[in-house]
Parts: C-alpha cells; structure tokens; sequence
C-alpha cells in the first residue's frame, strides 16, 4: 500500500512510500544492552554522496509502540539527507516483555529506560555524524524530557510528538492521582493491566481509531503490521507503569527541573488529545527555555505523525524549520 509523501526538489523522483514494507534502505538488527537485554533497532545509514549529509536523527515510539507505525516518517527524513536510527523499547513490540504475560505493558521504574535511552544514545552519537537530534511520541517523548532533565543525553536539538509530559485522566491533583495508583499496586498484583483492553486479545480495541488519527489507512497499518508480526501485539500497561508514570510525570513538575534544560524542543501538541496532557505541554513549552510549541485542534488526535496528509504536512514542515534553525548542516 502506498500513499503520498510530503516531497520537494529532488525528492520528487523518489518513489511513494509504503508503510507496510521495510523501506530497501533500512536495516532492522539487534543492539544488546550491558546488561544482556536486547533491544530492537532499525537504521538508514544512507547511500551515495548525500549520506548522512543533514545530519542524524534518533527516534522512540510511545507506550505499547512500535518503530513500524513510523516508518513513514522515518524514510522522509533519510530521503531528506538525514541518517536516521529508531528502536523500540525494553519490554515492548519487539524488544521482550517485562511482565507476566505477552501482552501488558510492564516496567518496574521508568528509571531502566532512561539507562537504556543514555547508553543507546552514546554508543548511536559515536558512530552517526552531526549534528545529533533526538525525537520521540508520547511516551518516549517523557522519557527523551527526563533523560535530558539529568543530562543523560546531549543532542544538538530534540523535537517531540504528543509528549506525555502529563496523562489526560480524572481532574484531581496529581499527588492524589499517584496516592490513587500506589493503593492499587499495594492491593493487588502490580503486574496487572491498569485498564480493560479489546474482547479479542490481539485485535485493536472498538473505537480506539477516534483517539489517535483520523486517517482510517494509517491507522489500519498498525493492524496490518500486528497481524505479519504477532510480536509486536501489545495491550494496556501495568498498574505499576502507570504508578511509575505518575511519579515520574510529578519529577517533571518540580521546579527548576524543566528551567536547566537548555536544548532547542520542538513540542507537537494537540488540543484534542485523550491520551497526554495538552495542558502539561503547554506549561513545559513555555518552562523550556528553547522551547517551541506547534499546536494543533480538532483536526489532529495523538498520533499527530500518522494523521491525515494536511496534519502531517504541517507538522513535518515545523519539524524541518526547526531543525533548519536549531540544527542546521556542518560545512563539509
């Protein structure tokens, strides 16, 4: 299946893009933690004389994700000179699991991602050239803030998508929404599934579509990928995570957290959002002090990168006059 891509000069001769075959110039291999752990990752070295020429870009699905539903996106941007990297996270897609089952999404403390976030980061920035961008959705995009909040990382700019830097949930204070999450982890098993998923394990839940993008075609390619690759199935996340979510979303909050990161970020976010908080977006645009926010409405829902061909046009312009700005080109 194929469909328009967003495309200008050159670009124009290059063939669409299909988000359902692994595009000819990418290469999905295995990177393995110090720990053991093995982690997913897909990368565009480049080819020809262009290679890597704009730069290099390293991106993280959101929770329950995986790289696929992005390779859209990830193949315009090596088709615009970037060598471009993406992997999935410990514990999801095609990464492992980390709870008892095959399905929930689980982790213990988000404090092992931003590990494995800062040792991926450094081995990826030794062998890719600059200028380095690091670039998330939803929650990776939390986990990309908390990383550079303790200066795990050091791109050269950071543009995110959706960033869960809050949950869209019941309007109390977050301290009694974490109070809330740490009695359900106490009174039962933390490993359980925080909230109900579809009646049929495996098949994407009955009116989830109106949370994520208003294009039927993208959002039926994550369908298509689960059903050709069973392994990247996933389902609702812990009690745990989302206990963890909360703590960690609450470290964000604190004063002068936000205030010290001193990287150029981009923040794509939508009015509409059901999942993270435009609210909470808002407030870190304005804290960061390089911080820049693109706001979109009811024509956007979370997966702003999979949304309809306008929504997506305007957010990869933003995406690429920003980087023209904050992380422009090496002199060769």
């Amino acid at each position: 299946m194929s469909d328009a891509t967003i495309l200008t000069g050159s670009q124009a001769a290059d063939p669409p893009i299909d988000r359902r075959e692994i595009p000819p110039a990418a290469t999905e291999t295995i990177y393995e933690t110090r720990d053991g752990h093995k982690l997913r990752r897909i990368d565009w070295p480049g080819a020809g004389e262009s290679a890597g020429a704009r730069g290099s870009i390293l991106f993280f699905p959101g929770r329950g994700d995986n790289y696929e539903k992005y390779l859209e996106s990830l193949e315009e941007w090596h088709r615009a000179g970037w060598r471009v990297t993406a992997a999935d996270w410990r514990g999801q897609a095609g990464s492992g699991r980390l709870g008892g089952d095959e399905v929930t999404g689980h982790i213990e403390d988000f404090g092992i991602w931003i590990d494995d976030l800062a040792e991926f980061w450094d081995s990826w920035k030794a062998s890719n050239g600059g200028p380095h961008i690091l670039a998330a959705h939803s929650m990776g995009g939390h986990l990309v803030m908390r990383a550079l909040v303790e200066k795990r990382v050091d791109p050269d700019a950071v543009f995110l998508s959706a960033p869960m830097l809050g949950m869209n949930g019941p309007p109390l204070p977050l301290p009694m929404l974490h109070g809330v999450a740490r009695m359900m982890n106490r009174v039962g098993d933390p490993m359980r599934q925080a909230w109900k998923w579809s009646e049929k394990p495996g098949e994407l839940p009955i009116g989830r579509q109106t949370l994520l993008t208003h294009d039927p075609d993208r959002y039926q390619d994550e369908q298509w990928w689960r059903d050709h690759r069973p392994e990247l199935v996933m389902g609702p996340a812990s009690w745990r995570w989302l206990e963890r979510a909360y703590a960690s979303w609450r470290m964000l909050e604190e004063p002068g957290a936000l205030e010290q990161v001193r990287v150029p970020v981009l923040i794509l976010s939508t009015t509409s959002d059901k999942l993270v908080s435009h609210p909470a977006n808002v407030r870190a645009a304005d804290r960061l002090p390089q911080g820049k926010l693109i706001e979109f409405g009811n024509e956007s829902a979370h997966e702003i990168l999979r949304e309809t061909d306008d929504v997506r046009g305007k957010a990869m312009r933003a995406i690429a006059d920003f980087l023209d700005t904050h992380a422009p080109a090496k002199a060769r």
